[in-house]
C-alpha cells in the first residue's frame, strides 16, 4: 500500500494540438503505453458526492486499486493497493468485492460499505510521460463510451512553481487554457448524456 499527495495541472487538448505536441517532443507509438481504468461507485454516487473516486487500473501486468480523496489544503490524497490479475477478474465479474485492505479501510472511514460498490464502466488510455522542468508531463489519449479525448497533465511537487511552468508551457505552444475535469467526471458526463440523464 502507498499513500501520496498528488499535485497536477490538467488541460484539455484538441486532436491537432495533441499531434503537434507529440511531434515537438518526438513521441511515437513506441513511447505510449496502454492502461485501462475501471471506475466504481455506489448506486447513489456516494464517492462522487464526497469529491472522491475509486478505480482499478491495469497497466501491462500491474493491477492497482486507487482511492482518490481531496487532500487537506491542495491536491488529492491517493491510497493504492496492488491486486493480482485473478483478484481483478473476480471483482470485475461481480464474484467478489475489493481485496484492497488499505483502500477498504479508507472507504469504511468515509462510511462507504465496499459491498455497495458497482462498476460504472471502463476507460482506455494511451499514455506517454516525459520529464519537464522538475515535473512530469503526461500526454493522454482516452477512449470511452464512443468518445475520444486528449489531455495534458503536469505532475509536480510544488503547486506554485508548477502553475507558473505549466502556464508558460501552454503559452509557448499556443494552447488555450481549457480546464480538464478528472477522467471519471468526463466519463460520467458522456455516459449520462448517452443515457439521456
Amino acid at each position: 500500500m502507498t499513500q501520496q499527495l498528488e499535485i497536477e495541472f490538467k488541460n484539455m487538448l484538441t486532436k491537432e494540438e495533441f499531434s503537434r505536441l507529440c511531434t515537438t517532443f518526438n513521441l511515437t507509438d513506441e513511447n505510449f503505453h496502454s492502461q485501462t481504468n475501471h471506475y466504481f461507485d455506489t448506486k447513489d454516487f456516494a464517492l462522487k458526492n464526497l469529491k472522491s473516486g475509486l478505480r482499478i487500473r491495469e497497466v501491462q501486468d500491474r493491477f492497482e486499486c486507487t482511492l482518490k480523496e481531496p487532500a487537506i489544503g491542495i491536491g488529492l490524497t491517493e491510497t493504492t493497493d496492488l491486486l493480482s490479475k485473478k483478484e481483478v477478474q473476480s471483482i470485475l465479474s461481480g464474484n467478489s468485492v475489493l481485496h484492497a485492505h488499505e483502500v477498504e479501510g479508507r472507504l469504511q472511514a468515509l462510511a462507504i460499505d465496499p459491498h455497495d460498490l458497482k462498476i460504472l464502466g471502463t476507460l482506455q488510455t494511451k499514455r506517454a510521460e516525459i520529464k519537464y522542468e522538475g515535473g512530469l508531463l503526461v500526454f493522454d489519449h482516452s477512449q470511452y463510451a464512443g468518445t475520444d479525448d486528449y489531455e495534458l497533465e503536469y505532475e509536480v511537487l510544488n503547486e506554485e512553481t508548477g502553475k507558473v511552468i505549466f502556464d508558460r508551457f501552454l503559452a509557448l505552444h499556443s494552447i488555450p487554457r481549457r480546464p480538464a475535469d478528472k477522467k471519471i467526471a468526463r466519463f460520467m458526463s458522456v455516459v449520462k448524456k448517452k443515457r439521456g440523464l
